[in-house]
């Protein structure tokens, strides 16, 4: 079995100290094969945030890991930095040279897709190129594999509140990937945790986690996380959804919610 850890909205800046300890611990105890983290990794993308990020990450046992920007990790006030260099800070904090990376972890497959713009201040997209290089790249991997796909912004969401925060463009995006063969759509930035299948095809899931540390709360969404299990047995391909919760006055997370993802045969 392997087992992925996906986690969002960080917001490193306004941590919460005994949440983020709590993570650690349950990094330590669950000792996933991979890590997720979906963007939004900082709150307002400032130096040291990112290298309060890059400590945390640092902290933990040593695993694959793939990092997606998200609509904070911009500079928002440093208007000409936000122009001409919006991603230099993310790159030299958290010492990675890839925006939308790609990460193979056993039978894990991940793709993550740089949903984040510079000329929108929180809104996400997917553009026509971006479309058809994942649906390439999805066609290409192994059939076997539990096929990934990363944004920040979500391709599709629960509450009706919560559409405008979708991503323009998700619509081509979810048709495509999804007959291209993605499991999953991994995403953040609403803070609401849920699992849904896409109307597109009901064997593939829109995966969102909430915020894991950050005080930036929704009424009814603690600082929650995801543990994905994912086995591979006489042809029958099975992955289990965990969230974890840690509500405010808990001394840390535990497992609040499992089910079974129906999985394309």
């Amino acid at each position: 079995m392997s087992v992925l850890m996906h986690i969002s909205d960080t917001h490193f800046g306004t941590e919460q100290a005994p949440v983020m300890d709590a993570l650690e611990r349950l990094v330590a105890e669950q000792k996933p094969d991979a890590l997720v983290l979906s963007g939004d990794i900082t709150q307002r993308a400032t130096v040291p945030q990112f290298a309060a990020a890059r400590a945390f990450l640092d902290r933990l046992p040593p695993l694959p890991t793939l990092l997606l920007p998200g609509n904070h990790d911009i500079p928002l006030f440093n208007l000409w930095q936000r122009i001409v260099s919006p991603y230099a800070r993310y790159r030299r904090g958290l010492r990675v040279s890839e925006l939308a990376p790609e990460l193979r972890c056993g039978p894990l497959h991940l793709i993550a897709v740089k949903s984040t713009r510079r000329r929108r201040h929180i809104d996400g997209e997917i553009s026509a190129a971006q479309v058809a290089d994942v649906a390439r790249r999805l066609r290409a991997a192994d059939r076997d594999a539990l096929k990934i796909v990363v944004t920040h912004q979500p391709l599709w969401v629960e509450r009706p509140d919560d559409v405008h925060n979708r991503c323009h463009g998700a619509e081509p995006a979810l048709s495509a990937w999804s007959e291209a063969g993605a499991d999953l759509f991994l995403a953040g930035h609403i803070h609401w945790p849920f699992a849904l299948p896409v109307p597109q095809r009901s064997t593939a899931w829109a995966v969102n986690a909430g915020t894991a540390m950050s005080h930036r709360l929704r009424p009814g969404a603690p600082n929650s996380c995801n543990l994905l299990r994912y086995a591979l047995a006489e042809g029958q391909r099975e992955c289990v959804l965990e969230r974890w919760d840690h509500p405010p006055d808990a001394n840390g997370f535990s497992c609040v919610g499992r089910r079974t993802l129906t999985l394309r045969a």
